[in-house]
């Protein structure tokens, strides 16, 4: 059987995708939804085997990083370690089409970070992850969906044709643009841009 596909509203999502997402999540299942960005892989971050086969589909090892996908800043002191300038910085831009890598306090399991000290740090101006994280209680284990070593998959067609046998659900909302999330590591002093992607970064 093929893996369930479900037209969704970005900006207007209905509550029951949002309630069947979160069980899939909760389930141990995979899903792939839509950001502000490009689409995500998401897991449950209590879910060992869930988590194992997201690295599958990124062909990556366990020190890869990942990110945290949180539906506002209210809980990320929870997870990570952030001063206070850092945090007034998160403020003005969040939500926003940015991962902030920061240092990972000790509430996030071993078992994500392996040898790693940090994690990605995401509030997506986007309303399906924003309810999915609402519903989960939870922040959203995310990664970006693979296409090679710098690209990605934005047609939710392609995603379901290459990797519809390891995902439980796709959320569709049509093509997404190729602009992934702009990175900046805020773990060092002074912060680093990773990556220049979809986010303004005149900011930093």
């Amino acid at each position: 059987m093929g893996v369930e596909i479900q037209q969704v509203y970005i900006d207007t999502p209905h509550k029951k995708q949002m309630l069947r997402a979160a069980s899939i999540l909760k389930n141990g299942g995979v899903i792939v939804y839509p950001t502000d960005t490009i689409y995500g892989l998401a897991a449950d971050i209590t879910q060992k085997k869930a988590i194992e086969k997201i690295l599958r589909i990124k062909k990556t090892n366990k020190h890869k990083l990942l990110s945290f996908v949180f539906p506002d800043l209210k809980e990320i002191g929870d997870w990570v370690k952030i001063s206070n300038s850092t945090f007034r910085i998160m403020k003005k831009v969040l939500p926003g089409k940015y991962t902030f890598i920061l240092p990972a306090s000790k509430s996030v399991n071993k078992s994500i970070l392996q040898k790693r000290q940090t994690i990605g740090v995401r509030v997506p101006n986007c309303e399906v992850s924003r309810c999915i994280s609402i519903e989960m209680g939870m922040p959203i284990l995310s990664a970006s969906v693979p296409k090679g070593e710098d690209d990605y998959f934005t047609d939710p067609a392609e995603i379901a044709s290459m990797f519809g046998h390891e995902l439980d659900l796709i959320l569709d909302s049509g093509i997404l643009p190729n602009q992934p999330s702009s990175i900046i590591d805020f773990s060092v002093e002074p912060p680093v841009i990773i990556r220049n992607g979809a986010g303004d970064l005149s900011f930093f």
